[in-house]
């Protein structure tokens, strides 16, 4: 084709994505279904990944859950045993005729550390041979020093990084495979806002996090250029969620009003939604696309000004202060 005339079919084409993209905030798309199929959940036994469980166990998936801690992941698989059991009964009183369905969904509990790359790789055979192919692969697990950097110890920063970045490489490397064989599948990457722009006091995690979403947008790249269509991509950037894990950030009183945290429940059902609808990328609040537009944007001493104005230029320092004294005082009780 002429690169004059491919110039205005891609413009063309260009301009209807952006119509596309206006009709969907309009129109509610319809959710697809999960039923039945395998969905694998890293960091399931606490937080996001225990709250993302439920929701796949709701629509009646198959749930393959993964954490290092095995209590807090059988919690989680009891509470899903017992949404499967609710769903079962209430299927069978609303049609006495109608037997309860062929499927029943199963939950499957692994103890995985996913920062280790052997781990991962002897837990993914484990499940390919136990449950079988995995359809949608939830990258979810994630970790937090919380120290200065001058203050974190090496061994910190590597297992952040680990976990956060690395992990993602070996799990989807463990079951893309089979998906790209099938065409069919859903990698989910959780990421977080902070891996779209940062702040002070937090550097390994906000390198872990743009590591993570790196990771996601190159992967989505060769999928498309490999024409594997069937593989949906969604990459999940929320603000700071009230799950503990930053305990103690704050910003401008002022300000705190109009950026509060998120509830976990709220967060993931936004998730949850992009997901069933093959949305590429879910930031809440919405504000978040407008502060990482900004920041492509603005001059990087703007940024500094803006920062200081809502106060988030020193917002991690209270949860530094918090997980630093917090460490003092379990160093205090052991007698170190």
């Amino acid at each position: 084709m002429n690169i004059v005339a491919e110039f205005f079919v891609v413009t063309f084409k260009i301009i209807w994505s952006f119509a596309l993209a206006g009709a969907k905030l309009i129109i509610r798309q319809r959710e697809k279904s999960v039923e039945g199929q395998v969905c694998v959940i890293t960091g399931a036994g606490s937080g996001l990944g225990r709250l993302f469980a439920l929701e796949f166990a709701r629509r009646r998936a198959t749930l393959v859950l993964w954490d290092i801690n095995r209590l807090g992941n059988e919690e989680t698989a009891e509470m899903v045993r017992k949404i499967y059991l609710e769903m079962s009964l209430s299927e069978g009183c609303s049609d006495s005729i109608q037997e309860l369905p062929l499927f029943q969904p199963k939950v499957h509990t692994y103890v995985c550390d996913v920062g280790k790359r052997e781990s991962v790789y002897a837990t993914a055979e484990k499940v390919r041979k136990e449950v079988g192919s995995v359809d949608f692969l939830i990258n979810n697990a994630g970790v937090v020093s919380g120290h200065h950097l001058l203050e974190c110890p090496d061994e910190l920063i590597e297992r952040t990084m680990m976990v956060n970045c690395h992990a993602h490489f070996w799990t989807t490397k463990a079951f893309l495979p089979n998906m790209l064989e099938q065409n069919h599948g859903h990698i989910v990457t959780v990421a977080s806002s902070l891996g779209l722009f940062t702040t002070a006091g937090v550097e390994d995690y906000c390198a872990s996090k743009f590591g993570a979403i790196g990771f996601h947008e190159s992967l989505s790249h060769e999928l498309k250029a490999a024409d594997k269509d069937g593989i949906k991509m969604t990459l999940v950037c929320p603000f700071l969620v009230d799950t503990g894990m930053f305990k103690g950030c704050k910003i401008r009183n002022e300000m705190a009003k109009f950026f509060p945290p998120l509830k976990p429940e709220h967060c993931v059902k936004q998730a949850m939604r992009a997901i069933l609808t093959d949305q590429p990328m879910i930031c809440t609040p919405r504000a978040m696309y407008i502060v990482a537009f900004m920041k492509t944007v603005l001059p990087f001493d703007a940024i500094v000004c803006m920062y200081r104005f809502i106060g988030a230029d020193k917002c991690m320092y209270p949860f530094l202060a918090h997980r630093k004294e917090s460490t003092n005082n379990n160093e205090s009780k052991t007698g170190i």
